[in-house]
């Protein structure tokens, strides 16, 4: 029976190890490289992929080793899933695409994602039932560090890859306060990662954490990898990491507070006061000179300049939908036409209109879109969901709604910018419900667990809670996190860290 015991907690313990260094892997995995040219091709799948499969796997057995009895709940949801996957793509043979496209859709690969969804599931159960809050804080300190640092240590240096471009960078931070040297797209930086929505999403699951941790453990450590979780959502040059930057740290200070003088809870020090209202102070210095608010500022101009230079276009496109109204092979020879030689001119994504969805297969979608004032044609997830809508327009298949028309497609289309309204074209509302329930679901069960019980209201899962909270509100502003495996694990092992919280005062 001892033996046993000790056998049961060694696999425990190489099952926490395991865990651990899984999870401070998946930044070095998400590193851009990894994902072009031979390194993306040399074998089926990319090298990351293969290494979160191998790791998700490896957890399951270690986990299985140590939990030989699996609740019957687990198999009934499992058995949904399969039955769902078998639907889903008998589903997927039915699909009619305008003039015969099939936006890139293929079994297998539709069947790997339905696969690679379920990956951050299986994390989310391990974690909930063997991590305890040092394993979730140490983890997150590192996955912070080894991000925030890389963006701002290649961007103090100019050889960060550019967030909206190509290539590296123009010029460092210090670069911003010396006038218009160069505009955003040349100034934002996201260190040398792969995806500047995701790892937006990340940073901003990120700082609350990291930001508990500056008033909760401060010393020197924490107080500098405070400043470069601050820095580094900064510098990365979206609106999310932005203001997002901006909600956490004052969101964590007022539950600081909150914990300390109504809860009480918690003890009151000025020293990480300082250090936060220090934050607070960065960010109000760089605020303006940001590549996020110059972009911002930029948009605006570039949309109400150009749709008062486009009046030429607008006269002769008019014209010509009159002189070949009555003639349709000759309108839509025209609209094609002048689809190709004025797209630019109307701003229009030359990804969108020659590869996404095509102006040679259905001009008058195009054609219609010119219509739209320019600040709508300049808003891609407008766009992306237009012509998502037009695909299950001529697919005109009520099952749609509830099964989707397939990942392949939807991001062979592109990827909508907008997680669950995503899902809900790829997968249907049932598809959406099976893979995605998970994420809220575990908010809401936090969140009942904080009000009911004293003892879970601490500021530690009041700080998960609100990490949660925002990337979940992330994957909805600017999409690509739910889908992304680096996102989506590290929001599982979030979440995960949040149901063992509940669990260990449940057993108190």
């Amino acid at each position: 029976m001892i033996v046993k015991i000790e056998s049961e907690a060694s696999m425990t313990d190489k099952l926490k190890k395991t865990l651990f260094w899984f999870i401070i892997l998946q930044p070095l995995l998400d590193l851009d490289f990894l994902y072009r040219g031979k390194m993306a091709t040399i074998l089926p799948f990319t090298i990351p992929t293969i290494v979160r499969i191998l790791g998700v796997l490896a957890l399951a057995v270690l986990f299985a080793a140590t939990r030989p009895k699996i609740k019957a709940w687990i198999w009934i949801y499992a058995g949904a899933l399969v039955l769902y996957g078998g639907i889903h793509l008998w589903h997927m043979t039915s699909f009619k695409g305008i003039a015969g496209a099939t936006y890139g859709y293929s079994t297998f690969g539709e069947l790997f994602y339905l696969f690679r969804m379920v990956l951050p599931l299986v994390l989310i159960y391990v974690t909930q039932a063997v991590a305890d809050e040092d394993l979730i804080l140490r983890g997150l300190a590192i996955v912070s560090g080894l991000f925030s640092g890389t963006i701002v240590i290649s961007n103090l240096f100019a050889v960060s890859l550019k967030s909206y471009e190509t290539g590296t960078i123009s010029g460092n931070i210090f670069t911003w306060f010396m006038g218009p040297l160069y505009g955003y797209s040349h100034s934002a930086s996201k260190g040398f990662f792969y995806f500047t929505n995701t790892l937006s999403a990340i940073l901003l699951m990120l700082a609350p954490i990291v930001f508990y941790l500056l008033i909760k453990k401060f010393s020197w450590k924490t107080a500098l990898l405070a400043l470069s979780q601050t820095l580094a959502m900064l510098e990365v040059g979206t609106k999310v990491a932005l203001y997002g930057l901006l909600a956490s740290l004052v969101v964590t200070l007022v539950l600081w507070l909150v914990h300390v003088w109504l809860l009480k809870n918690e003890s009151f020090s000025w020293r990480p006061l300082v250090a936060m209202v220090a934050m607070l102070g960065i960010f109000a210095i760089c605020y303006k000179v940001s590549p996020a608010v110059q972009r911002y500022e930029y948009e605006i101009y570039w949309a109400k300049s150009h749709d008062s230079s486009i009046a030429r276009e607008n006269a002769l496109l008019a014209r010509g939908l009159k002189k070949y109204q009555n003639s349709p092979a000759k309108l839509a020879a025209f609209e094609k036409d002048f689809l190709a030689k004025y797209y630019k001119k109307y701003a229009l994504n030359k990804k969108f209109i020659s590869k996404s969805y095509p102006y040679e297969k259905d001009p008058q979608f195009w054609i219609d879109m010119l219509n739209k004032p320019a600040s709508y044609r300049l808003a891609n997830r407008k766009v992306e969901q237009a012509m998502l809508d037009r695909v299950v327009e001529y697919n005109d298949s009520p099952l749609d709604k509830w099964l989707g028309i397939g990942y392949m497609r939807e991001t062979n289309i592109f990827n909508l910018e907008r997680d669950f309204v995503a899902q809900r074209y790829s997968l249907g509302i049932v598809g959406t419900v099976l893979y995605l329930v998970a994420y809220p679901a575990v908010i809401v069960c936090g969140g009942m667990a904080w009000l009911r019980r004293r003892e879970r209201r601490t500021f530690y899962l009041s700080s998960l809670l609100f990490a949660s909270c925002l990337i979940l509100g992330a994957s909805y502003m600017s999409g690509n996190v739910l889908d992304f495996p680096t996102s989506n694990l590290l929001l599982a092992f979030v979440d995960g860290g949040i149901l063992a919280y509940i669990k260990k005062k449940a057993k108190r």
